[in-house]
């Protein structure tokens, strides 16, 4: 039987509008195919930490919920630091439940130890920014109505520590402005290979790097839109950050390593009256510690957050 190129031609509604690889691709029909970060696993009592989880809903309106992570620590008396973390994705992959963010944040619990409440926002481009922020903002105003029993009676609201990777980095950033802006204390903020960008590509970073921020983000101000360059003319001063310590960690080979160098410097440079430190792992690449927990490197890497985290 012939096959006519008629018969192979893709349905105009199937063909690709628009990819951004390694996030997701998508078709004029509206679907979205995404090339990794679906995988989810539910929560439970790790048998390797001892660290307890559950989901909680934060908007029934939107579907975003909390996972919530309490270590085997917690009833042997005394508060635990709470910490607000953000996953990154580039915005659209990956989630609270993913396993990767799972491991990571069963791990933190223990070894610091810690409650952890990871925050699963909406994903683009079904959700455009700012829904991820917005989402963010509403887990992280949830958290201080102590509503949650693990929260109010093991967590310390002395010591509230808000982190995120990569396009967590950049929301937990806004968190910690937003956050000072309105009288919720934080007591340190760890930034953890941020995704920053500008109109102006610096070290490595390519020169259409832009491209997906402005489809996600169709109603942005542009490539120096101040939630994507905190240190744009016009952007609010570093200075308003409310934390006492910031931790900015950056890895050599990674392409975002110079927006964290410019961010690290600008802050000292602002007036901000906490303290700051950088940490360069070298030889690294982006979130090497999520993608390979079992090396040397990734083992350093976990200690310097909890070391952060167990500071008073």
């Amino acid at each position: 039987m012939e096959v006519t190129t008629a018969a192979l031609s893709i349905p105009a509604n199937e063909e690709v509008e628009i990819e951004f690889f390694p996030f997701f691709r998508m078709y004029r029909s509206g679907r979205v195919e995404r090339f990794g970060g679906t995988d989810k696993v539910p929560p439970s009592l790790d048998p390797a930490t001892g660290v307890d989880s559950k989901d909680v809903i934060i908007d029934p309106s939107t579907g975003v919920f909390a996972r919530l992570y309490l270590p085997p620590t917690a009833n042997d008396g005394g508060k635990l630091p709470i910490l607000f973390y953000i996953h990154g994705g580039g915005f659209s992959i990956e989630s609270a439940a993913s396993p990767v963010y799972h491991r990571h944040l069963n791990d933190l619990s223990s070894l610091t130890p810690l409650i952890a409440v990871s925050v699963d926002y909406r994903l683009a481009p079904e959700h455009r920014l700012p829904a991820a922020y917005d989402d963010s903002w509403t887990a992280f105003r949830w958290v201080f109505t102590r509503a949650d029993p693990w929260l109010a009676q093991h967590g310390d609201f002395g010591r509230v520590f808000v982190a995120g990777d990569s396009a967590g980095g950049n929301i937990a950033h806004h968190i910690a402005l937003r956050a000072a802006a309105e009288g919720l204390v934080i007591k340190g903020m760890a930034l953890i290979h941020p995704y920053f960008g500008g109109s102006v590509p610096v070290g490595s970073e390519f020169a259409d790097s832009g491209r997906m921020w402005q489809f996600i983000f169709p109603d942005t101000d542009g490539l120096d839109d101040p939630r994507r360059n905190p240190v744009a003319e016009g952007a609010p001063s570093l200075a308003a950050l409310g934390c006492e310590r910031v931790l900015v960690s950056v890895a050599e080979k990674d392409f975002l390593r110079e927006r964290g160098n410019i961010y690290y410097e600008k802050l000292k440079e602002s007036g901000w009256r906490g303290e700051v430190e950088l940490v360069e792992t070298p030889e690294a690449n982006h979130v090497f510690h999520l993608l390979h927990p079992e090396t040397e490197q990734a083992k350093n890497k976990i200690k310097l957050l909890t070391d952060f985290f167990k500071k008073d």
